[in-house]
């Protein structure tokens, strides 16, 4: 199956040797520009925002880069991507979206992927068949009732899908060696306080059992999306900000993000940088109805350049002073 090739370095217009500072800081001013909730065409941006997350999700981590340098320099945007020959995925296993299993092929859509994420990096694959046996009517002759296998795929769910839980339509397109295709398309739902890894499971919509078997599950493994000023552990989030020197001296009160509306924070005198505050409560839903925390972790950023007057008011303020870092 030949898709369209993803020139990821271009879609986050980055160079191929950009280190992981440049990615991060491409992806912030790329995903703020293009978050649904700021842009006039929300459509449009939806769409970007997508396509951004997608090649940050594999430039961010080191193994699927790795994976996605192996195909070389030489795909160029918009070309038709058929792996090379011999090429297999990192499970040892040929490529093919949606894994194939007994001459049987899947594909999804409205997962959040792109085709050639799927084909490249998808988890899809087929789980093992449970045979069971059952005696036929004669002696000596036997019927197994063949449990179908279940089919994988990942699912991109948003932050604020994490938080509200939604419902989403997910497309599945079987086709058989004689060539038949099937799409078929189902609601999955996402409960609030879905982690990462974690599979959501629709039970009876895999392959198809044999004899008279039962049919296998789908299992939609969740990859979050990324968020251009907040960070997921676990049920937690974390956002960064930089304060200047005299505020971590003095304290001052910060505006900061949240998922459920931007709210105000104290820092106070004497904040270290890489401290993080804790505002509890503002996190992820776990279960059992609480939530998770909000962390905001302050970085103190000293100025490049000063003028003649600051100069001397940080001199002042050497001589003076009687804090010594070193004492």
């Amino acid at each position: 199956m030949a898709v369209q090739f993803k020139d990821y370095y271009e879609v986050l217009g980055v160079p191929r040797g950009a280190g992981e500072d440049d990615l991060r800081k491409a992806f912030r001013k790329l995903a703020r520009q293009y978050h649904p909730d700021v842009a006039k065409d929300k459509k449009v941006a939806e769409e970007k925002f997508k396509e951004i997350n997608e090649a940050y999700e594999v430039l961010s981590d080191p193994a699927k880069r790795r994976k996605y340098d192996e195909l070389g320099p030489n795909w160029k945007q918009g070309a038709e991507f058929r792996p090379p020959p011999g090429w297999q995925g990192s499970r040892g296993q040929p490529f093919g979206r949606g894994g194939q299993a007994d001459g049987q092929e899947f594909h999804f859509g409205g997962t959040g992927f792109s085709d050639f994420f799927e084909q490249v990096f998808g988890s899809a694959r087929r789980g093992g068949a449970s045979p069971s046996g059952a005696r036929g009517g004669f002696p000596g002759e036997e019927e197994f009732a063949e449990r179908g296998r279940d089919v994988e795929g990942d699912i991109m769910v948003t932050l604020e899908e994490a938080m509200h839980g939604s419902v989403r339509a997910v497309t599945v397109q079987s086709s058989d060696p004689n060539g038949r295709t099937r799409t078929e398309t189902y609601q999955v739902r996402i409960p609030p306080g879905v982690t990462e890894g974690q599979k959501l499971r629709v039970p009876g919509r895999g392959q198809a059992g044999a004899g008279g078997g039962a049919a296998g599950d789908m299992f939609l493994r969740v990859l979050l999306q990324k968020h251009p000023d907040l960070k997921v552990e676990n049920h937690d989030l974390v956002h960064e900000i930089e304060i200047a020197p005299w505020e971590a001296v003095l304290g001052t009160q910060l505006r900061v993000p949240a998922l459920d509306g931007p709210l105000s924070i104290k820092v106070p005198p004497g904040t270290q940088s890489g401290q993080r505050l804790r505002v509890r409560g503002r996190g992820l839903p776990k279960r059992g109805g609480e939530r998770g925390d909000l962390f905001v972790r302050v970085e103190v950023q000293t100025p490049r350049d000063v003028n003649e007057k600051e100069r001397a008011l940080w001199e002042q303020l050497s001589r003076e002073s009687t804090f010594n870092p070193r004492g």
